[in-house]
C-alpha cells in the first residue's frame, strides 16, 4: 500500500498519525485500495470524517464562527481565555491561531481524500456504473465544498490535485483565487452532471444541493475579490434551477417551528453533515459553547448588542437568541449576566440538557432559505428590476418570521439590499454573515459603530479580509 498522506500541509500527518494507527476503518487508503465499489465507500467515507472530528478537523467545532467574528452578528468574552477568538474580532489573527487549524486541516484532509477517488475510480473492477458515478460525484462536491472554505478563508492557497505526496509539494506555490474558484466550478459541474436526484443518505448531496453550492459560488464570484458580475445571472439561473426542482430533491421552507432546522433532517436542509452519535464526531458548537458561564457555559460566542437591538422582533427573533437564564433557580435577563449579552438559542441543545459538553446536533451547512435568498439578490442585481418570482422568494423567508412582505416597487439595488439584510438576519450567528460582507466590500462599515458594550477593532484593510496562513504549515513552506 502507497504511503497515506493528508495534505494538512505536512503538519497534519504528525498531528493524525496515532489515530491513523488506532482507527483505520473507514479512512483513506493508498491507490491500490480503491479497485472495488467497496474501496471508493470507503474512501468517501473517510472524505466525510475529515469533515467531523471535534477540536481536530472540519467544523463540528467553534472554528469557523470564531473566524467569522468579523462580522457585526458574533462577538465573544471580552476577557476569560477568550484571546483566539478576541483576535478576529479585532482583525489582529495570529498565524499561530489554532481556532483556524480545524478548517484548514480538515479541507486540505478531504482535498487528499476525494483527489484519491477521483484520480484512481477507474480502476474499479466491479459495481453498477450508476453507484460509481455517485461516489466520484459526491467526491467532485467534497472537493469542491473544501476548496470554497479555504479560499474565502485565505484567499490564495495551494491547489492540490493529486493524492500522492511529492517532495515538491514542500515548496508548491499559492494559486490566486481565480484559479481557485475555475477549479470549484469544474469539479461542481461534474458532480452536477454525476450526483442523482436522491441522496444516497441524508449526510449526503443530491443533485440540488450541488446546484444550490454552485448558485452560492457564483453569488460570491461576482463580489469581491473577482467582481465578475456576470456571474449573478449564473448564480440567479442555477438557484431558480433547485426552486424548480425542489419536490425532486425533497427541498422546501420547514415551517413547523424555526428551531426544529437547527437539530437537523428537515425538508430545509440542502446539505447537512450528521454526526455520528459517538465521541469521536460530536458535535462541540453546541452546548457549553454557547451558554454564558453564569449557566456553567463558556460564552464561546453571542450577538453584537447592535445586531441584537436592531432585529426584527416576531417568532424568528424569539426562536433566535436566549434573552434570559436559569441561575440558581432564579431567572434573570441577559442584561444581567457577566457579559451583558444575549446569547444564539438555535445553538442550544434542543432536546435534552442544555449544559452538554458536545452533541450529536448536526452542522447545517446550505438550507433551502438559502436558494431562496441566493436567487432573490441574484435575480434583482443581474436585471433591470426585481421580478416577481424574486419578491416570491425572500417574502417566502420574510412570511415563515412573522413579517410582512417587502415594499414592492424597489429598484434593483435597494432591494438586493433589503435582501442581503434579510441574509443577516435569517442566518444569524451561521457564520454566512461575515462572507457577505466580504463580497460586498462591506466589512468596513460593519464595523465602524460600535455599542459600547462591544469589543472595538483595530484598522480594517482589505488585507484583513483573509487569514495569515496556519503558521506551522507556513513555517514548513515559505512560499505559503
Amino acid at each position: 500500500m502507497k504511503k497515506i498522506y493528508f495534505f494538512a500541509l505536512i503538519a497534519a500527518l504528525a498531528g493524525c498519525s496515532k489515530a491513523l494507527e488506532e482507527q483505520p476503518r473507514g479512512l483513506v487508503v493508498g491507490s491500490e485500495g480503491l479497485s472495488s465499489q467497496a474501496g471508493l465507500e470507503a474512501a468517501l467515507t473517510g472524505a466525510y470524517g475529515s469533515l467531523l472530528v471535534p477540536w481536530e478537523s472540519g467544523f463540528t467545532t467553534v472554528s469557523q464562527i470564531a473566524m467569522s467574528m468579523g462580522a457585526d452578528d458574533l462577538t465573544t468574552h471580552p476577557g476569560s481565555n477568550k484571546e483566539e477568538f478576541r483576535e478576529f474580532d479585532r482583525f489582529n489573527v495570529s498565524s499561530l491561531n489554532s481556532r483556524m487549524t480545524p478548517i484548514w486541516r480538515g479541507c486540505y484532509k478531504v482535498i487528499q481524500s476525494t483527489n484519491n477517488i477521483i484520480n484512481n475510480y477507474g480502476s474499479v473492477k466491479d459495481g453498477t456504473e450508476a453507484t460509481v458515478r455517485a461516489i466520484v460525484g459526491e467526491a467532485y462536491f467534497l472537493r469542491a465544498l473544501s476548496y470554497y472554505w479555504l479560499t474565502r478563508y485565505w484567499g490564495a492557497v495551494p491547489l492540490v490535485l493529486s493524492e500522492k505526496f511529492t517532495s515538491d509539494q514542500l515548496s508548491m506555490q499559492k494559486s490566486q483565487p481565480a484559479d481557485i474558484y475555475k477549479q470549484i466550478e469544474a469539479d461542481l459541474l461534474k458532480a452536477e452532471e454525476w450526483v442523482p436526484n436522491a441522496k444516497r443518505d441524508p449526510g449526503r448531496p443530491n443533485k440540488g444541493s450541488v446546484k444550490a453550492l454552485l448558485a452560492d459560488v457564483y453569488l460570491t464570484e461576482a463580489g469581491w475579490p473577482l467582481k465578475d458580475q456576470s456571474k449573478y445571472a449564473l448564480a440567479a439561473a442555477k438557484a431558480k434551477e433547485v426552486i424548480d426542482g425542489k419536490a425532486a430533491y425533497g427541498f422546501d421552507l420547514y415551517q413547523a417551528g424555526f428551531l426544529k432546522i437547527f437539530a437537523g433532517g428537515t425538508v430545509e436542509d440542502v446539505f447537512t453533515l450528521f454526526t455520528r452519535g459517538q465521541w469521536s464526531t460530536y458535535n462541540s458548537f453546541y452546548g457549553l459553547s454557547t451558554m454564558p458561564e453564569d449557566e456553567g457555559g463558556w460564552s464561546d460566542f453571542f450577538p453584537e448588542l447592535n445586531f441584537f437591538n436592531n432585529f426584527p422582533a416576531g417568532s424568528r427573533k424569539d426562536a433566535t437568541f436566549s434573552t434570559s437564564f436559569v441561575v440558581n433557580n432564579v431567572t434573570i435577563p441577559w442584561q444581567n449576566v457577566t457579559t451583558k449579552h444575549p446569547y444564539y438559542k438555535k445553538f442550544t441543545i434542543q432536546s435534552g440538557k442544555k449544559d452538554t459538553y458536545m452533541s450529536n446536533n448536526p452542522v447545517v451547512m446550505i438550507r433551502y432559505a438559502h436558494v431562496l435568498l441566493i436567487y432573490a439578490e441574484a435575480q434583482a442585481r443581474s436585471a433591470a428590476a426585481p421580478s416577481p418570482e424574486a419578491y416570491a422568494a425572500v417574502n417566502a423567508v420574510r412570511q415563515r418570521a412573522g413579517l410582512g412582505n417587502l415594499a414592492g416597487g424597489l429598484g434593483s439595488a435597494a432591494f438586493a439590499d433589503a435582501v442581503v439584510q434579510e441574509r443577516a438576519w435569517e442566518f444569524a450567528g451561521e457564520w454566512s454573515r461575515w462572507f457577505d460582507l466580504v463580497r460586498l466590500e462591506q466589512v468596513e462599515a460593519a464595523n465602524a459603530s460600535k455599542d459600547p458594550g462591544d469589543l472595538v477593532p483595530g484598522p480594517i484593510t482589505k488585507a484583513k479580509y483573509w487569514l495569515p496562513i496556519p503558521g506551522a504549515d507556513a513555517q514548513m513552506n515559505p512560499n505559503l
